[in-house]
């Protein structure tokens, strides 16, 4: 059995459980509630709050010991809120039993409004599990009456689904011997339908440091990084999409004076896209010309080319009760010399294997013959140590492998803040 709802913003229906006294006073457990086993990795899903607003249920450390598994996924949207999908996994005696319950927040939400709305949408999906057990009867239902009339209609978008975001940061840096300080700047205008997405970004970074040296001499660092992106996308069917990008670029670090590249790319997703939060394969073919000018003559003594290049992109992201997995190879070829090319792949996998033992994989590794943008000349020692421009290498690599093993009460309902702020490192937080 599967349904699957999307909660209206208004009326709001709050499920509210009364004198619940059979609580104990150290386990913090319910009598004859429902085991629940929340797994969220999404942005606003804080645990503490669900388990002090939803004491009805007894949550519960690992899926094995629950009737329900919640498994929580969510994507951006168009406007720049969230939109999360609720998916409720029956267990034990539940088991065949699901549900699929939808939360959208609004792009102006803060925090605490996007968490209080993800907590009712919890709460309203447990429901249907709790009506057999004994804590059914105390339950209450409360009807938050919507203002004006709750007929819904169809308001004008003077914006017609644009939509824009400004940032910036400054910060500075001194110490007796060193100094230094960086600007980020980041405009965004996106504009996205079920047909069509648009997206467009600019950012600059400027960085410089200064270092006063022994000798009495002192070294300054600058880096600079500003991008231009445009990408296209037209919606094919549920499973193809048609666009194309643009981009342009100014790097120290690369050797660019100044980078442009645009071309059509194409992608195929053997699920549908509507299930993306949980699951997808894709694969991605891209086809650019791309512009170089350099700020320093390079090791093949060019100031200036245009190359042709294409892209292959095969991706796999999968958010299961078992845990979930992310991994791409991606393949870059210039058609002018088959043999300069690059190899990315990305692995991260997180993966219960038993009761409280997990896995935790992830990985890079680029195999790197595109180096054609190397300055000419020598990079100085200081250059090197303070990473101005990038030097040569046949590859990167980077990987790490991690396991855990958690034993003890299967309950996780009391929740305890004390002596656990402090710059976010906990208590030690404040003596370091």
């Amino acid at each position: 059995m599967r349904r699957s709802i999307i909660t209206p913003i208004v009326p709001l229906v709050v499920l509210l459980a009364t004198n619940l006294a059979a609580q104990g006073p150290t386990s913090g457990t319910t009598a004859g509630a429902l085991f629940v086993f929340e797994d969220c990795n999404a942005r606003g899903c804080d645990s503490d709050h669900f388990r002090r607003e939803i004491t009805w249920v007894n949550w519960v450390r690992d899926r094995q010991d629950a009737h329900v598994h919640v498994l929580i996924t969510s994507q951006d949207t168009g406007g720049g809120g969230e939109h999360f999908t609720l998916d409720y996994i029956g267990l034990r005696d539940f088991d065949g039993v699901t549900k699929s319950l939808s939360y959208v927040s609004h792009p102006d939400d803060t925090e605490s409004e996007m968490r209080e709305g993800l907590t009712r949408t919890l709460a309203l999906g447990l429901v249907q599990f709790i009506e057999t057990t004994p804590v059914a009867p105390r339950l209450r239902l409360v009807y938050e009456e919507p203002q004006g009339s709750f007929v819904q209609r169809e308001e004008h978008d003077p914006r017609n689904l644009w939509v824009f975001r400004l940032s910036a940061d400054w910060s500075v840096e001194q110490e007796a011997t060193e100094s230094g300080y960086s600007l980020e700047a980041e405009a965004e205008a996106d504009r996205v339908s079920e047909d069509m997405k648009i997206s467009f970004e600019l950012s600059g970074e400027y960085e410089r440091n200064e270092w006063e040296l022994d000798d009495g001499d002192s070294y300054t660092n600058t880096s600079e990084e500003y991008t231009a992106d445009l990408l296209m996308v037209w919606s094919l069917t549920e499973h193809w999409s048609l666009g194309g990008r643009a981009n342009a670029n100014r790097s120290t670090f690369l050797n660019r004076d100044l980078a442009i590249a645009a071309g059509p790319t194409v992608e195929f997703n053997i699920y549908p896209y509507a299930e993306s939060t949980r699951r997808s394969i894709t694969f991605r073919y891209s086809l650019e010309v791309a512009a170089f000018n350099y700020e320093m003559e390079t090791v093949e003594g060019e100031t200036a080319e245009v190359l042709p290049r294409h892209t292959l992109l095969a991706a796999a992201a999968v958010q299961q009760p078992w845990g979930e997995i992310f991994g791409s190879v991606e393949g870059i070829q210039y058609l002018n010399e088959p043999e300069t090319h690059r190899i990315n792949t990305f692995l991260n996998l997180e993966y219960r294997l038993f009761r409280g033992f997990n896995l935790d994989i992830f990985g890079t590794f680029s195999r790197v013959k595109d180096q054609f943008f190397l300055a000419a000349s020598d990079l100085s020692d200081a250059e090197i140590l303070t990473e101005r421009r990038q030097r040569e290498t046949d590859y990167l690599f980077d990987i790490g492998i991690g396991l855990s093993y958690r034993f003890g009460s299967k309950f996780a309902n009391i929740v305890n803040p004390r002596m656990s702020g402090g710059n976010g490192h906990g208590f030690r937080g404040g003596w370091e």
